[in-house]
């Protein structure tokens, strides 16, 4: 939860998993959908999934015990090289050396390490330096210590040098060039994007539909979307009810500025099953849901703000 998200917003979270899945195996157990639903507005679900993944690795293939090596621990689904670092030097003592992006940071700033990190060879350079700065004993105060500079006091902007203890060794604070680090030349190449999403209504419940295992909020429970209002107004052209343009808004991701128009399409109570289903049929991955049961379930959070708006 801790990656890519920072500790105010996780805590919250981290009590509620905890309290349904209070172990591996409660976890390798459960349906992808419970595990997003308490993932829901964290984002990132990549990682939900695989840690839910994960879970069931180390139950079916580790008798649901933990592999106690950073070695053993990057074969499991959404383990990479510094997650298997940290979990192997905090719960097991092992002398390895994480690189997460807080770490990064520190150590490009102290060692003042020009090297570009968009270059697997710069970045493995980086890490064989932090391999070689590890102490012989106390790998996980150290370890944290790392973590907590980079989250508190060597931020990306504003770092506060002169609280920091590692001040007078730092490259970067005595050349003032704190800005300069980490260098790495490429830049994520942001998108924007732009869809009506259709609320259809019918008896007090929502049509979701499942999205696919693969690109934005997949595998989470959403709206239909449709291109513009004019392929919308095609599809949905002779349906009975009534509709409501609501207020546009834009989600900003990682790598896309996403705006979305909602519509609610209010279909008459007392239309038949049978012309509710036609309607519906070209989303074959949905289903009904209430209110209180599209809020259990795995959405994303700004179709979770709209639900309860």
């Amino acid at each position: 939860m801790l990656q890519q998200t920072q500790v105010t917003t996780v805590l919250a979270y981290y009590d509620r998993f905890l309290q349904r899945f209070p172990d591996v195996a409660a976890l390798a157990v459960a349906s992808q959908d419970e595990v997003l639903a308490l993932w829901s507005g964290l984002g990132y679900y990549s990682r939900a999934r695989n840690l839910h993944r994960c879970a069931q690795a180390v139950v079916a293939q580790h008798g649901g015990e933990f592999p106690r090596s950073s070695e053993q621990l990057q074969s499991l689904p959404g383990i990479g090289r510094s997650t298997a670092a940290a979990v192997a030097a905090f719960c097991f003592g092992e002398r390895v050396a994480i690189l997460d992006g807080n770490v990064k940071r520190v150590l490009t700033r102290v060692l003042g390490f020009e090297g570009d990190l968009a270059e697997a060879a710069q970045e493995r350079s980086l890490w064989a330096r932090a391999t070689a700065l590890l102490p012989e004993q106390g790998i996980e105060p150290y370890t944290q210590g790392l973590m907590d500079l980079g989250a508190t006091l060597c931020s990306a902007r504003a770092p506060q040098c002169l609280l920091c203890p590692v001040r007078e060794r730092c490259v970067a604070a005595a050349t003032q060039t704190q800005a300069r680090f980490p260098v790495k030349t490429r830049k994520l190449k942001r998108s924007k994007r732009e869809n009506l999403w259709l609320w259809l209504s019918w008896r007090d419940r929502v049509w979701l539909a499942q999205r696919p295992d693969q690109g934005v909020w997949a595998g989470l429970w959403s709206l239909p979307e449709f291109d513009t209002a004019t392929d919308f107004e095609r599809h949905g052209s002779g349906w009975p009810g009534y509709a409501e343009k609501l207020v546009s808004f834009t989600h900003v991701l990682t790598h896309l500025d996403w705006t979305l128009h909602p519509v609610r399409w209010n279909l008459p109570p007392d239309l038949d099953d049978k012309t509710a289903l036609s309607i519906v049929t070209a989303w074959p991955t949905g289903r009904w849901f209430t209110q209180d049961e599209a809020l259990a379930a795995g959405l994303p959070a700004p179709l979770r703000r709209l639900l309860l708006s």
